[in-house]
């Protein structure tokens, strides 16, 4: 553990004198008088009970104590600095810190991002992705603004606010060409879907709920789980490269402009699909940019649901 001893301004007359070599030269640049510069450096070698500079008329060169000091020091500051300014820029609400799951990264959420920096082009957004409990912890500790996604029924939820956005169908989905293709719902019966491997959520999530919910009212869980992963790339291309029956909400489905499109199977995995939202944290009120994103999600949502071929395969 650091020393108490060591304060901010040892560190930063350490490192101004030697970046310029001169106690006239760093004393002019902090805007402090040479002799109380001087005794700041004095002081810091007292503390560490060692030389950092050697005084010479051509000025001051580090030991090699300083060296080893400058090295640990330097990246300190500057990060220490770098985290002073997104302070700055977070409280004027010009970065904003979503949580976003994977059920809303394919099509939703870029679309409404993407209107949002129409308006606001000086917003910076920082993305965490991940589950639903993680996202909606780091949301409850302040450490994020807000998060998006299907995740009304996470028990997470508890003490934070939830606002619906619209109702989402998990589906199954194959690649083109796959045996099911074709087939009518009454013929994919459960022991019929489970000749084929599965790409499904991971255990504990919100999606994952749903699924064994489905399998519950089949009477049967799948043999062969082949993937448990919420990377829509991984699961994209696997099922695309394989039999796999991949289970996912449908906006996480979409492709991308040019990409190989999905096969939807008409299996009715929920009666009316689920509810996609926003989370925030009522007792932290909401920067200009972060309530700015809530409108825009809000709108986005709107137009989704006035257009609805903004989610078709």
């Amino acid at each position: 553990m650091m020393s108490s001893r060591i304060k901010l301004r040892h560190l930063s007359a350490f490192q101004e004198v030697a970046r310029r070599r001169s106690l006239v030269k760093a004393a002019h640049a902090l805007s402090i008088s040479q002799p109380a510069l001087s005794k700041t450096i004095r002081e810091l070698e007292e503390i560490l009970d060692t030389s950092l500079f050697e005084r010479s008329p051509q000025g001051m060169a580090l030991t090699s104590a300083g060296l080893a000091l400058l090295r640990h020091a330097g990246p300190a500051l500057s990060s220490l600095e770098e985290g002073v300014k997104a302070v700055g820029q977070i409280a004027r609400g010009r970065v904003v810190r979503l949580g976003a799951l994977s059920s809303v990264e394919a099509g939703f959420l870029p679309r409404a991002l993407v209107a949002l920096h129409r308006a606001w082009p000086e917003l910076r957004l920082q993305v965490t992705t991940g589950p639903s409990a993680f996202l909606l912890s780091r949301l409850r500790q302040g450490e994020l603004d807000l998060v998006v996604g299907r995740m009304s029924d996470a028990r997470e939820i508890r003490d934070l606010s939830f606002e619906h956005l619209y109702y989402e169908p998990l589906v199954m989905v194959v690649r083109p060409g796959h045996p099911l293709v074709g087939m009518a719902e009454a013929e994919l019966t459960a022991t019929v879907l489970n000749d084929f491997p599965w790409v499904v959520p991971p255990v504990g999530t919100t999606l994952r709920e749903r699924v064994e919910q489905f399998w519950v009212e089949q009477g049967a869980a799948p043999t062969r789980i082949m993937l448990e992963t919420l990377s829509l790339p991984l699961s994209r291309r696997y099922c695309l490269d394989s039999d796999a029956l991949w289970l996912a909400p449908l906006d996480a489905i979409s492709p991308a402009p040019g990409a190989t499109p999905l096969c939807r199977l008409p299996v009715t995995l929920e009666s009316r699909g689920g509810s996609v939202g926003l989370c925030i944290n009522s007792s932290l009120p909401l920067t200009a940019g972060a309530e700015a994103l809530r409108r825009f999600l809000c709108q986005q949502a709107l137009a989704d649901t006035d257009d609805t071929s903004a989610l078709d395969l």
